[in-house]
């Protein structure tokens, strides 16, 4: 391996993020203190199998950086490469990869301003310029225009993420320091998780409103507060967003106002009125959603006096096979939108003789409208880890990694809290509820790249490369994550398993219809009196979720599937919400989005934001996509403001190049960039 390095030198501070995460440099070739060492110390690099052995520290470790300096120097990516044996071509590739990360010095704050759909409906543009004309790079504050951030119920959202000193070690088991007087920020992220959930400095009391502390004396832009003091590492979520608030959260997000609770975005959880009563299906009370307000999403033992870990208790006097054979039993499917039968996956996955095996849950949901994962794990964390270890433990694998959105902080602080909450109480680790069973989760944090919800994208994410798909065969059940057989599951997938044990397949089976079983999560948002997460039985129909939802009479088309689905038009909400359902009627119900849009949107610039997105998240590996979505936003460009004749030779270059992409690009997201597009030609009659 031919290592160049450049002549850049890592800071203090750089050197003091990367060493806190991977341990003391042992070498002067790995950075190590020169004095008095010999100087061949400096020509080779030692254990270097051992060393790429650590390769999937990579982007951990870019995370340090971007999360103590805000940006990633090239003096930082050597010491990281020189620590990890990557050349350092390869790690700038992963690096400029992810939307999170910059390699040019930026401002210690980052802004981001969601623009998708919901939120382009709900006045994202207008948000954005009013903030970009009271902040800026003056202000020690970058303004981005952000893909969705998974907060369409409260459109529009900003998220703000300011570089700073960890307020608390990263080591596990490290005790936790009090924060610097004044100087306590908004928790945020693995550094100050445990001491946002569990009562460390400048915590709230336990429950859903996370903790705030109102010091101001702390300012952003890194390095030290005006009072000398270390800047911590913060993060604040704005939605709904003003200006003002913006403003506010991005110059002091310690003083931010709290998060709304969990249940706010789940309007059926404590209303009877909006449980299913839908004639067309069983009355069914609340499964997935039935902890969310009701239990302290931060307390184990609560989660335990409402049912928690019966599951895992009768899957282990299952057994691993008879555990398989109920989900297999129930028809569970995936929910990310493929709907693959879960347990033929465990199935195969289990039957490989290759080990280790591993588990990998998806948690990284990033489609435009999709946020159903994000209130399971804030207000129901336990239940993913309970989830988690029971998939494995059908599948033989003993190690699992939960790959979360790096736009959820305060999912990431709860999962954080809930896995050393379990490790604590014998639910993770080397003994299992004393079954002799070891399993443990390692929660990695993505860093803004829609294409890493593709399974082997994930993968390659988690193994330090770039987040870019793999031809299959071999599928993940045969070589999956560092090239063992993989299980990848989503949030809700898994999340089903749980009552499929506690009921009986039986009894799972008998909601929803015989090709789709079982309760299903619907993320609404848009023009809607209560957006929210509505969980209903399978065969429900668009019209009746609506209805719950509030929808007002002036509604112009409803887009299933997200950006990667199609739109219907307001005389279809008979359409059944089942994957056989949707796909008769010539749409796709994809991971559950229901975004209505009234005749205030302009459909034409709400498709080419569409446009915008796919050509933003191509990761370029393929030609089909790399060049067809950028061809299919110039197109949408020429027409934005075109009808009739006047469009027909673009619409009809926008059908040629949409049939390549989903004929021959490598993975999901060029097959499905044209679908939105297509729907809204055909279906809606956009452009005559």
């Amino acid at each position: 391996m031919d290592l160049r390095f450049g002549d850049g030198k890592p800071t203090d501070e750089e050197r003091a993020a990367v060493d806190a995460l991977l341990g003391p440099p042992e070498s002067s070739w790995a950075g190590a203190d020169r004095g008095g060492t010999d100087t061949a110390d400096l020509r080779w690099a030692r254990g270097g199998r051992e060393a790429r052995d650590r390769r999937d520290q990579l982007l951990p470790a870019l995370h340090a950086l971007n999360d103590r300096v805000g940006w990633i120097s090239e003096g930082a990516l050597d010491y990281v490469c020189r620590r990890l044996t990557v050349p350092p071509a390869e790690a700038y590739g992963v690096a400029t990869f992810y939307a999170m990360f910059s390699v040019r010095p930026r401002p210690a704050t980052v802004l981001h301003v969601c623009t998708d759909l919901a939120c382009t409906a709900a006045g994202a543009d207008e948000l954005s310029a009013a903030v970009t004309a009271r902040l800026g790079p003056e202000n020690g504050v970058l303004i981005e225009r952000s893909p969705c951030l998974g907060l369409c119920e409260r459109a529009p959202a900003a998220l703000v993420i300011r570089a700073g000193e960890p307020s608390c070690p990263t080591p596990e088991g490290s005790p936790t320091p009090p924060a610097p007087e004044g100087a306590s920020a908004r928790p945020a992220f693995e550094d100050v998780a445990v001491q946002a959930e569990s009562g460390g400095p400048g915590a709230a009391a336990p429950g859903d409103g996370g903790g705030t502390s109102r010091s101001s004396e702390a300012e952003s832009g890194g390095g030290k507060g005006r009072l000398g003091r270390p800047t911590l590492h913060a993060t604040a979520v704005c939605a709904p967003a003003t200006p003002d608030t913006a403003v506010h959260a991005a110059t002091t997000p310690e003083s931010a106002p709290t998060e709304p609770a969990a249940r706010t975005a789940a309007p059926q959880t404590g209303n009877p009125a909006l449980t299913p009563t839908i004639p067309t299906t069983p009355t069914t009370p609340l499964i997935l959603l039935r902890r969310i307000g009701t239990t302290d999403p931060t307390s184990l033992d609560d989660y335990r006096a409402h049912g928690g870990y019966t599951a895992l208790r009768r899957a282990f006097a299952l057994g691993p096979a008879g555990v398989i054979r109920e989900v297999t039993d129930a028809g569970l499917v995936g929910r990310g939108g493929a709907a693959f039968p879960t347990g033929r996956k465990w199935q195969a996955t289990a039957a490989q003789p290759d080990h280790p095996h591993y588990l990998v849950c998806n948690a990284d949901e990033s489609e435009p409208g999709t946020f159903k994962d994000r209130v399971l794990m804030e207000g129901d964390p336990y239940a993913l880890v309970e989830a988690m270890t029971i998939a494995a433990y059908a599948t033989g694998a003993h190690q699992g990694h939960l790959y979360l959105r790096g736009e959820y902080p305060r999912a990431l602080a709860r999962l954080t809290h809930a896995v050393r909450q379990a490790r604590t109480r014998g639910l993770l680790g080397d003994d299992v509820l004393g079954q002799g069973y070891a399993f443990d989760i390692e929660i990695r944090r993505g860093a803004g790249a829609y294409i890493c919800g593709e399974e082997t994208a994930l993968f390659n994410s988690i193994e330090g490369h770039r987040g870019e798909p793999r031809s299959k065969p071999p599928f993940p059940v045969e070589k999956g994550l560092f090239g063992k057989p993989t299980v990848e599951n989503n949030v809700e997938t898994l999340v089903n398993v749980l009552p499929i044990l506690t009921m009986g397949a039986e009894a799972y089976a008998a909601i929803g219809t015989p090709a789709s079983t079982g309760p299903k999560l619907f993320c609404v948002s848009g023009t809607v009196a209560r957006p929210g997460v509505y969980e209903l039985p399978f065969g429900a129909t668009l019209g009746e979720l609506l209805a719950l939802a509030g929808v007002r009479g002036d509604l112009r088309a409803v887009l299933l599937g997200g950006a990667a689905g199609g739109f219907v038009r307001p005389d279809e909400l008979d359409i059944p919400l089942t994957f056989e359902g949707t796909r008769e009627a010539g749409t796709t119900l994809g991971s559950g989005v229901v975004m209505a849009f009234d005749d205030t949107v302009p459909l034409p610039r709400l498709l080419l934001r569409i446009a915008e997105f796919f050509r933003d998240e191509s990761c370029g590996q393929c030609v089909p996509c790399r060049v067809g979505t950028v061809r299919q936003e110039e197109a949408l460009h020429r027409i934005v403001d075109r009808t009739g004749a006047d469009a027909a030779s673009d619409i009809a270059l926008l059908r040629e190049v949409g049939r390549a992409m989903r004929d021959a690009s490598i993975c999901g997201l060029g097959q499905t960039a044209w679908n939105a597009v297509e729907s809204a030609i055909d279906r809606l009659g956009a452009y005559r």
